[in-house]
Parts: C-alpha cells; sequence; structure tokens
C-alpha cells in the first residue's frame, strides 16, 4: 500500500480526520532544554517524563493535569542523544556524544540537580579522545536481572548488567547504530546502509535476522509493536513501513506515504519530509509518526487506517512518547539537524507539548484486524 492511509493524497484524508491541538499543554518556557529536544520516554510506572537534550542535560518533568514541572536534572559530558528508563521506573540512563551512558537512581534522590554515575561507555581504541557517540539506549530484563544497551557509532551494541566497567557482551552491527527499540525479548536495530537487525533478547548477543529497509532511503527511526511480533521503520523520505518478525507473517508487511506536502505550484510535486519518531500507543496498539514537516499523525496498521492527523505545531517535531497509561501523547518541537548546522538559529523554537488523548483518538477502527 503506497498511498496515505485513508486516501491518496494529505488533503483527501485530512478532511475528515482532522485533530484538534486546542487543549495541548505547553511546558513554560523557563522549564525547557537551552538546545534541541534529541529524545524523550515516559517512566513506566509514574508519571515522569524524562528528556534528553543537546544543552548537556537530562530533564525529568512531574507531569500533572496542568501540565509538567521540572523535578530533576542531571548533567553530562556531551550532547545528550537518548534516554531510556528502568522497568521499576526507579533509573533513568543517558547516552551522549561522548560516548559514555550515565545512570541516576531518582528513588531516594530530592528534587533539583542530581549526580549521575558513569555505567557503561563505547571507546575508539585509537583515538580515545574522539570515542563513538552512544545513539541509543534501552532497559530489557534477562534471567530476572536488569540489562541496559546501549548503540553507538562505533557499529556496536553493548550490554551492561551495571555491576562492572566491562559489558557482558556486544552485537556487532556492520554499520552505525541509528536507531533502536526493545519490547519485550524483541531488540530492533537500525544502522547506516538500511541494514535492520532483529535480536532475541534470550539471546542478545546473536542477530536472529537482519533485512534491508523496505525504505528506499535513510532510516531514521524503529519502534517495536506493542505486542512484539512486529516493528515499524521510519526514513527521512516521508515513508513508514511496517515489518513483522516471522516468515509467515510477510503477507501483512507494508509501507505508505505520510509527512509531505503538496506543492501549491505543482499538483504533482510533494515536499518531503524525514519521519522523525513513531510512538506506539500502549494500551490499544495504535501508533504515531511525527516528522520534520512539524505535524504528527495517528495510525491504525491493522486496518491500514489513518486516525487523525494534526495541525502544523510550528517547528519539527523531533521526539515523541505516550504515557504510561496512554492517556498522554508528549511531542518536542526543535531543530532536527535536516538543513545542516546554519539552519540551527537561536530564533528556533525549542517547545515541549502534552497532547491529552481523548475519545476515540488513539482507538482501533471497529472491526479492525490483521489482515
Amino acid at each position: 500500500m503506497s498511498g496515505l492511509f485513508g486516501g491518496s493524497s494529505a488533503s483527501s484524508a485530512a478532511t475528515t480526520t482532522t485533530g484538534d491541538t486546542s487543549k495541548d499543554i505547553e511546558v513554560s518556557q523557563n522549564q525547557l532544554p537551552g538546545d534541541s529536544i534529541s529524545d524523550m520516554a515516559f517512566c513506566p510506572t509514574a508519571d515522569f517524563l524524562a528528556v534528553a537534550s543537546w544543552d548537556k542535560k537530562v530533564w525529568i518533568y512531574e507531569v500533572t493535569n496542568a501540565g509538567a514541572q521540572g523535578k530533576w536534572f542531571f548533567e553530562m559530558a556531551g550532547h545528550v542523544l537518548c534516554v531510556a528508563w528502568s522497568r521499576d521506573g526507579t533509573r533513568v540512563a543517558a547516552g551522549d556524544s561522548t560516548g559514555i551512558c550515565s545512570m541516576v537512581d531518582l528513588s531516594k534522590a530530592a528534587p533539583g540537580q542530581v549526580a549521575a554515575q558513569q555505567v557503561a561507555g563505547h571507546v575508539d581504541p585509537n583515538n580515545q579522545a574522539a570515542n563513538p557517540a552512544i545513539k541509543c539506549v534501552r532497559w530489557f530484563q534477562n534471567g530476572g536481572r536488569d540489562i541496559l544497551a546501549t548503540g553507538s557509532w562505533d557499529k556496536s551494541v553493548k550490554f551492561w548488567d551495571l555491576t562492572s566497567p566491562q559489558p557482558l557482551g556486544s552485537l556487532d552491527c556492520g554499520e552505525r547504530v541509528y536507531t533502536m527499540d526493545v519490547k519485550d525479548d524483541l531488540l530492533v536495530v537500525g544502522t547506516a546502509e538500511r541494514h535492520i537487525h532483529i535480536v532475541n533478547l534470550k539471546e542478545p548477543t546473536k542477530i536472529y535476522k537482519t533485512i534491508t529497509s523496505p525504505l528506499k532511503w535513510q532510516t531514521r527511526v524503529v519502534s517495536c509493536f506493542t505486542d512484539a511480533t512486529g516493528f515499524a521503520v521510519g526514513s527521512i523520505e516521508g515513508r513508514c513501513a511496517i515489518q513483522y518478525v516471522e516468515d509467515k507473517d510477510t503477507s501483512l508487511n507494508f509501507s505508505f506515504k505520510c509527512h509531505r506536502q503538496q506543492d501549491p505550484a505543482a499538483r504533482d510535486i510533494a515536499k518531503v519530509y524525514s519521519v522523525n519518531a513513531i510512538s506506539f500507543h500502549p494500551i490499544h496498539g495504535t501508533f504515531s509518526t511525527a516528522g520534520s514537516d512539524g505535524t504528527f499523525h495517528f495510525w491504525d496498521k491493522d486496518a491500514k487506517h489513518r486516525l487523525k492527523g494534526y495541525p502544523e505545531v510550528g517547528g519539527s517535531i523531533t521526539a515523541t512518547c505516550f504515557s504510561r497509561d496512554g492517556n498522554i501523547f508528549a511531542y518536542a518541537i526543535s531543530y532536527d539537524w535536516s538543513k545542516g548546522y546554519s539552519h540551527n538559529t537561536p530564533q528556533y523554537p525549542i517547545k515541549l507539548k502534552l497532547h491529552p488523548i481523548l475519545g476515540d483518538e488513539c482507538k482501533p477502527r471497529p472491526g479492525s484486524k490483521k489482515r
């Protein structure tokens, strides 16, 4: 399926599925990071939101019906590129541009600045002054233990149990790691050159399967289904793919266009934008896409239908996530580097917004089922 869900063009679909952002709550400017937001994640056990920023800090907010209030923050050596919560919701780990992964334990932390502990790292043995960045970090459990996975531009994913400065093991990914996600025993790693590695976390140092992305251009994001049977892929070409892990389900695989704008001067030309973030709703299994065009959309993959598309928000959306109960959709507006260093001006907006999920916004279509 190559067209947009719900119609052959953005305009035809938007007439009946346009969403409302008028009730979205914006975090106050004096509570925001000082540079672009690269990643964020909701706590799985409480209403806290962790935000990673290029200002070399991780900001952690307490989210209420009234909005979000800064509660903790910690500093890192480099620009923070990724952040993740432990399954019990007490610890936050983050990776930065200097190859360091640091962690804080918030279970007994007083509000304010928290001292971070380095728990993992990727080192260039030939040039330790230029260690490879950690682009992705995720937690999972193996044998009842919490394990931290760090994906780096050194072309590896390393696994850590936080008791030793040495990793438990390493996964050779062949190319720079750009994105990865975990759900239950499924690890999906997207690298440069459009490789996608699928790993069974019962054997984390072995690649179960490698595929080439069904999308023709660079992979930007991968995100696992809530039932761990597959994953979504987003690329810089304004396209998303739905992929199942097992060969028996390949008939369910498809891709579709998104985050494109019709050129008003030429009907046969569309402006194409990067898909920067994909998040799955924890209850309904539907998902969001968000992109450089400054829009986000909710989709039902099983019905191959767009549920809602939302108006442009005033800048690129760089990160998104759903709260643990799926009642809040958080999205970050900031520069996404798609046009290079020179376009990252002080005037570019940095915003953090909370969208309340109302009514059937994220519910699957009635009678929706895999086909």
